[in-house]
């Protein structure tokens, strides 16, 4: 039995309906946002997270391990010293809101760039500074902020920190995660007290 002249017309418009919706969704799942991500080592992760988490374009922020070559580290394991893995910062930006230069900009203003052997009074091979390129690209740009501010002259002593290729990131236990949101008082205790928080004042005239 065919369909009368009404049916052919309703069946017309589901058709054109369902293709309609078809065309509106399958854009959105096919265009994610395009992200990308940086890691950067500056000492105590607690101290570096604040100041990327404000910044404009940055989406997430995680504080875990790089660097290492050991399996699901711990916190209790990095802080032996007896692995390679540096106390670390994964960001996740957006490249059309923040540039991976201005992470590196906000990033030297976290850290003392002349000290060797760990960052302010967190002294270790797990507390040493460092800049961790995913790309020939990244690796470039870095190697060219280190010279500007080793240009700048606003360091009398050598800028030491090392620009290193990515190893997996691997994420920190969640009572690490913005610790300064989840124990306020003492984080401000503790960052004003390892002299992170002076050293940037002197330096940068205010604290990034």
């Amino acid at each position: 039995m065919g369909l009368s002249k009404i049916d052919n017309m309703k069946l017309s418009i589901l058709i054109a309906t369902c293709v309609s919706v078809a065309i509106t969704i399958v854009p959105a799942q096919n265009s994610p946002l395009a992200t990308k991500t940086a890691v950067f080592a500056g000492g105590c992760f607690w101290c570096i997270q604040p100041a990327f988490d404000k910044a404009p374009g940055v989406i997430k922020t995680t504080v875990g391990y790089c660097g290492g070559t050991e399996p699901n580290p711990t916190y209790q394991l990095v802080g032996s010293e007896k692995t390679k893995y540096r106390e670390s910062i994964e960001i996740v930006y957006d490249p059309a809101r923040i540039s991976y230069d201005q992470l590196l900009d906000i990033y030297w203003k976290q850290i003392d760039p002349t000290q060797e052997d760990g960052q302010f009074t967190d002294v270790g091979p797990s507390y040493r500074a460092a800049i961790f390129y995913g790309s020939d690209e990244e690796k470039k740009a870095a190697e060219a902020s280190k010279q500007k501010l080793v240009s700048s002259g606003k360091f009398k002593k050598p800028v030491v920190t090392e620009i290193l290729p990515v190893t997996k990131f691997w994420p920190a236990e969640d009572y690490h995660q913005k610790y300064y949101q989840q124990n306020p008082e003492h984080f401000e205790a503790f960052e004003h007290g390892s002299g992170r928080t002076s050293f940037q004042r002197k330096n940068w005239g205010e604290k990034p």
